[in-house]
């Protein structure tokens, strides 16, 4: 359900390299509990609007707020906390710990925060278990299929509930049918209420998971419209 409540705001954002402006003058807000598809061709600007709202990269001018804090005004000590408790992250390659089992994978991004080992690996079974999972707790990331690794990682960006789920081409490295379950996980989590951000290619998932389409060209948003989910 989408609220009035505003998760992200960016108002005028401009991030330069060197001469070129990857973004220039970007704004956007998105509410609580929705879920919003951003589509363009490569080096549109996808990747650094992700990258200016999980706060890995700074703008050159303009605003970021995120969660009911402004970015901008944050070290980069509380920028890293801010992501550990706020948001949670999606990747093509999951980006998991290769000598680490899926489970403890899960489990660190709250100790990480602060939380004890066993109420971490806890919440982390938990988790694994919700998403269907929990059988392969103790394998490695190695022996796990795409669609499992996947599962993995999105159990782990759940692991500290977070305000904001950013989902950086979640389906690119899966197959068709492990993309199809992918797809449904996101969807059965933005039902539930989570707040999702999807930058992707993939024009199914965007229709299969999204509420709004943002799409952009040349660092800019160039058009925006609802959409109406295709089963």
């Amino acid at each position: 359900m989408v609220t009035e409540e505003v998760v992200v705001r960016l108002d005028g954002i401009r991030k330069e390299y060197g001469e070129t402006a990857a973004l220039d003058g970007v704004s956007l807000e998105i509410r609580a509990g929705e879920a919003v598809a951003v589509m363009g061709p490569s080096g549109c600007g996808k990747s650094t609007l992700l990258s200016m709202i999980a706060g890995l990269d700074r703008p050159t001018a303009g605003t970021v707020l995120v969660a009911g804090r402004e970015l901008g005004g944050l070290s980069e000590k509380e920028l890293a906390l801010h992501r550990r408790q706020k948001i949670g992250m999606i990747f093509q390659f999951f980006n998991l710990i290769d000598d680490l089992s899926a489970l403890d994978n899960v489990a660190l991004s709250a100790q990480l925060t602060g939380t004890p080992a066993r109420q971490a690996r806890r919440r982390a079974l938990e988790l694994l278990d919700e998403l269907g999972i929990a059988a392969r707790r103790n394998a490695y990331p190695a022996v796990l299929s795409g669609g499992e690794r996947q599962r993995v990682a999105v159990a782990r960006a759940l692991m500290n509930r977070p305000a904001l789920l950013l989902a950086d081409e979640p389906t690119g490295a899966l197959d068709s049918r492990a993309g199809e379950q992918v797809m449904d996980l996101l969807l059965d989590l933005n039902q539930i209420g989570q707040t999702l951000l999807l930058v992707t290619h993939d024009e199914r998932l965007a229709q299969r998971c999204a509420s709004r389409l943002v799409t952009m060209g040349d660092g800019r948003v160039s058009g925006e419209q609802k959409l109406e989910r295709v089963p």
